[in-house]
């Protein structure tokens, strides 16, 4: 009998039912059983979080320090175990799995360094006799809402600095892949979080997350997940007057310049459409390649599509693993048959790939002869399929690069500075990447983007304190 994982509401963990968790690889193995929390227990969970907030709030920087150092060595340490972990629930590959978990260590290290540099500033008023501290305060109770495509990663970089900066915190993983969330909460726990801090609540976002969306408590919510249910949250904390932070879609272009170095063009596609089977925010899936290297590009990458080895993601050779779900799937495959039935060219792929166990396999799709307003084109897919569009120059690559309701991620690959510093200025995405793949962050650094992809302060590095802390300016006289 499989042990049941259960919620952890005001330092007491706490359920009944449980939902198995089912492993994309092989959909006969479960990974673990997971509670599912109740509307009153979200309730009874917000509830305590408000409760510990005042004295969290108030808590010394060495303690926060200490537990965020504490959590970060011991993921560190359980690398191996947590990526299994993760790659089991998910489906990364696990070499994807053991880098993502490393990179929440590494998060949880950068805040547990930036609760002792917390800092203010002092200022001299414009009045004799008066000075003017400025300082940043917790905001209070925050919500976290994660998706299921980054299970540790996304979960951390949200929990680290709400922690740091004092806040107490409520968060919902995304259904489908509870267990990494459930390991870093205990981790944290064992730590020496106090009781209330911080509370995990796993569930349906139609019980949980609405209960949260609902609840004059939170006074921040951070969210990645869909465009649609970022309306709808940020729709809710409008009503509430509530500080709201949203990372939702993409449809991130890579441009391929015709005096690209082909080898880095190809392997920096393969990698950005690809890899963690697409299923990243930031991943390419729209290819724009000027017409000198086009021929010569498509060839390349049709033989690297075709190649790549796809497989149960802890298999040591595999490098594409399974999509996350049947659901998932049956979009990608629709995706699939909407770009046939446009007219795009399915060049290598977007069959299903049979393995030693049943699983949600898929042989990456690329298609070729895409124009930019075809589905496939402008609407997220979110699994591994990419389209290529053939454009005359840098000027067309360009402005087809930015024809999309989306602004995350924008790739270049090209050997001029000139065309390279041009893109670098007038790329409407929030992040822009030259001659690296569009998927593929640093921790330590702000993460965000523009237009549907993204609202609200930044997330990850020092940026983070922005939607974390609310700024308080004091005057003070000296008479």
């Amino acid at each position: 009998m499989t042990a049941l994982h259960k919620n952890l509401i005001d330092g007491e963990w706490v359920g009944a039912d449980g939902v198995e968790n089912i492993n994309p690889s092989n959909i006969d193995e479960v990974v673990g059983v997971y509670a599912r929390a109740s509307v009153e227990q979200t309730k009874q969970a917000i509830a305590a979080a408000k409760a510990a907030f005042p004295a969290w709030s108030r808590s010394g920087i060495l303690e926060r320090h200490a537990i965020l150092s504490k959590t970060s060595q011991e993921i560190l340490a359980r690398k191996q175990e947590l990526g299994e972990l993760l790659s089991r629930e998910e489906g990364k590959t696990l070499p994807e799995g053991i880098g993502e978990v490393t990179r929440a260590a590494q998060i949880f290290d950068f805040f547990a360094g930036e609760v002792l540099r917390l800092a203010g500033e002092a200022l001299p008023s414009v009045r004799p006799g008066v000075s003017v501290e400025i300082t940043r305060e917790p905001l209070g109770v925050i919500g976290i809402i994660t998706p299921w495509n980054f299970p540790i990663a996304i979960p951390a970089w949200k929990i680290a600095p709400a922690l740091a900066y004092g806040n107490s915190v409520v968060i919902k993983p995304a259904d489908l892949v509870p267990g990494s969330t459930w390991a870093i909460v205990d981790i944290l726990v064992r730590a020496g979080l106090p009781k209330g801090v911080l509370n995990l609540v796993m569930g349906k976002g139609s019980v949980v997350g609405q209960t949260m969306l609902e609840s004059p408590d939170i006074a921040g919510i951070s969210f990645t997940g869909s465009v649609s249910t970022g309306k709808r949250v940020a729709a809710a904390s409008i009503e509430h007057g509530r500080k709201f932070q949203l990372e939702m879609g993409g449809k991130n272009p890579t441009v391929v310049l015709d005096d690209a170095d082909l080898k880095v063009a190809v392997e920096s596609v393969a990698q950005s459409a690809f890899f963690s089977t697409g299923q990243r925010c930031t991943a390419s899936s729209r290819v724009i390649v000027t017409e000198g290297i086009h021929d010569a590009f498509v060839d390349a990458l049709c033989e690297r599509t075709r190649n790549l080895r796809v497989g149960h993601a802890l298999e040591k050779d595999t490098e594409i693993g399974p999509v996350v779900d049947p659901n998932q799937l049956k979009q990608d495959m629709d995706y699939i048959a909407i770009g046939r039935d446009e007219g795009a060219e399915l060049r290598v792929g977007g069959n299903r790939v049979n393995a030693e166990t049943e699983g949600y396999f898929l042989q990456p799709a690329l298609f070729t002869g895409a124009n930019n307003q075809m589905r496939i084109a402008r609407e997220e897919i979110f699994g591994p399929v990419a389209a290529v569009i053939k454009v005359k120059d840098y000027e067309e690559a360009l402005a087809v690069a930015n024809d999309t309701d989306f602004g995350l991620s924008a790739g270049i690959v090209t050997t001029s500075l000139k065309h390279a510093t041009h893109f670098k200025r007038n790329s409407e995405a929030g992040m822009v990447m030259v001659n690296v793949p569009t998927a593929g962050v640093d921790f330590h650094v702000p993460f965000g983007g523009r237009k549907g992809s993204s609202y609200g302060p930044r997330e990850q590095g020092r940026y983070a304190a922005e939607f974390f802390t609310i700024v308080k300016t004091a005057y003070i006289s000296a008479g």
